[in-house]
């Protein structure tokens, strides 16, 4: 990792920028608004940890909220302070991890055509979330919306004069002050909050490892880590990063949200492909998207269930869609393949639909290229 290299503000990283909001800001708002967070404790936090996570990496690398723990969450209203001892307990067990090369062990031991195929799950799993919930979110227009949105996409991508994200982004704010927000709703959200310390206590780390963090290991160990370092290496090939790195960041992040409010978070192979997809080549672009987290929570927090409004859902799924293509067109490497290629859906297929998907996919992907590589079976198409 170089540490000198530059970070950028052009264009292309304004428009990368928001790459990773589809995936960012519904699961943050429902984290918020169904565990009772201190909104600007928690948007602060995420968007200094995008900051000190760009100038850590110096790469598109962002931070995203830990999604495992937010289904569980939003779906059981688990409060904050539960919330709170789960981040810190993730951050001690992935400490120790890292610190014990347990997970240099797993990616020495997990083969690529596997993490592509966790890459392909994943991808398969937030294309399902946008076009299932996001774009549909308001009826026809949201279709008409979303639609627009794609094609201004595909006909902006690549093109440097016009950053493609930043424009669809503006295009969702035109529709919501012209169907449900005026500028002095924005106005009279605005005032100035601090984050709130917390003090994490035992039995909150220890009701938060049981309920939130356990389930959270496998898809941290797969995505946050394997899945990230992959990416990393697919888009950045003159940037190598470490397992141990990558790790080692994740757990500090943890180590230090809890105590000033903040949610737990990881890296996130999607995040990167977001940011790249939409123009992001340094890390500038989540210095950027980082300073617009803590400017909504220092700023405008008080406001939120109204702020987030300028955000329309179908917009977000287009956002989210072009993340997940590029996490899925990873996978073309192997295409030519067949038993690589069929052991990649398998395992994009497992990560996707089964419950525990991504620890299935991980452990019986691995399990099956071993099986594969011996001779055991092969994958035959008649």
């Amino acid at each position: 990792m170089n540490a000198s290299a530059p970070i950028r503000f052009n264009r292309q990283e304004w428009s990368g920028a928001f790459g990773d909001l589809g995936t960012d800001l519904p699961l943050l708002v429902g984290i918020i608004l169904a565990s009772g967070m201190d909104s600007a404790s928690a948007l602060t936090l995420f968007g200094v940890m995008q900051i000190l996570t760009a100038l850590r990496y110096r790469l598109p690398m962002p931070v995203q909220p830990l999604k495992a723990m937010a289904a569980l969450i939003i779906a059981q209203k688990i409060p904050a302070e539960t919330v709170y001892g789960a981040g810190l307990a993730i951050g001690i067990l992935m400490m120790a991890l890292t610190g014990a090369g347990l997970l240099d062990w797993v990616a020495r031991v997990v083969p690529k055509v596997v993490i592509r195929g966790v890459q392909l799950g994943l991808g398969l799993s937030l294309a399902r979330i946008a076009l299932k919930d996001y774009v549909p979110a308001e009826s026809t227009a949201g279709y008409i919306l979303a639609g627009a949105a794609f094609l201004l996409t595909i006909a902006l991508m690549g093109r440097k004069r016009f950053p493609a994200g930043v424009i669809v982004v503006g295009m969702g704010l035109v529709y919501a002050l012209a169907t449900r927000l005026s500028v002095a709703d924005l106005a009279g959200a605005a005032g100035f909050h601090l984050p709130s310390p917390h003090v994490p206590t035992p039995a909150e780390m220890w009701t938060g490892f049981l309920i939130l963090a356990l389930p959270q290991v496998p898809l941290s160990i797969a995505n946050s880590v394997l899945a990230t370092k992959q990416v990393a290496e697919d888009l950045f090939p003159e940037r190598p990063l470490s397992i141990r790195g990558i790790g080692f960041t994740y757990s500090l992040m943890n180590l230090i949200n809890p105590w000033l409010g903040g949610i737990p978070t990881c890296h996130g192979s999607g995040g990167m492909a977001g940011h790249y997809a939409f123009g992001g080549r340094t890390g500038g672009s989540v210095v950027l998207y980082g300073l617009f987290f803590v400017i909504l929570g220092l700023f405008f927090s008080g406001g939120f269930q109204t702020v987030i409004q300028i955000f329309p859902l179908p917009v977000l799924g287009v956002l989210l869609l072009f993340e997940a293509l590029t996490l899925m067109v990873l996978v073309r490497d192997v295409a030519g393949e067949r038993g690589p290629f069929v052991l990649v859906l398998l395992v994009g297929l497992a990560a996707s639909l089964l419950p525990y998907g991504f620890l299935i996919a991980m452990v019986g992907g691995t399990l099956l290229h071993l099986a594969m590589g011996r001779g055991w079976f092969t994958f035959s198409v008649r």
